[in-house]
């Protein structure tokens, strides 16, 4: 092989490995969106979905909802849940809130993870708006209420898989934005204390 055949097949082997590279960086970015919109799509680890409106009709059967809410320790908030569940018919639109509070002496920005349990019921929750939508801002010992308005798809009454589902617990982490970010929406944040 010439000196000249040499160089073209290094050539193309380092470009070939280099498309190969940049190909998985760029997969790589591109997995957790992904993963995010199968999840949202498909219910799948208790992600809820989202609606611009509840359907309207409501059904006969109550579901209880729970609320959790967790932060990590790193993020000096305190974070509750609403004061006790609520019973809904399935269909019917509910607001709740959570409460946030600022323990630091600095603006801090946090984001929210969430899911309902359990797992199976995520393809029929549905929030119409949340404060998980977007990052919260809160400045040195600010406390605010932040809005969850939701619904359950009535399609889980023809779901033979979860006639035995009379609770469901709807629960948020909380993080630091530099940590874990959620995709941007509509929110709603009451006023503060």
């Amino acid at each position: 092989m010439s000196g000249a055949a040499m160089r073209r097949r290094n050539r193309t082997a380092a470009l070939v490995c280099a498309a190969v590279a940049l190909g998985m960086v760029g997969a790589s970015f591109a997995a957790v969106p992904a993963y995010r919109l199968f999840c949202q799509l498909t219910g799948f680890g208790g992600t809820t979905r989202v609606a611009d409106a509840a359907p309207g009709a409501l059904g006969e059967c109550v579901v209880r909802v729970r609320f959790n809410a967790d932060v990590d320790p790193a993020l000096p908030w305190d974070f509750e849940t609403p004061s006790a569940p609520v019973a809904l018919r399935v269909g019917e639109e509910k607001l709740v809130f959570y409460r946030a509070t600022n323990r630091s002496g600095a603006t801090v920005t946090a984001s929210a993870v969430f899911n309902v349990t359990p797992f199976k019921v995520g393809p029929y929750f549905n929030k119409i708006a949340c404060f998980c939508f977007e990052e919260q801002v809160l400045r040195a010992g600010e406390s605010v209420a932040m809005g969850v308005v939701f619904y359950i798809d009535p399609a889980i009454l023809e779901d033979r898989n979860l006639d035995d589902i009379r609770t469901i617990t709807l629960s948020y982490t909380l993080f630091g934005a530099d940590e874990e970010t959620e995709v941007s929406g509509l929110a709603i944040t009451a006023g503060g204390d």
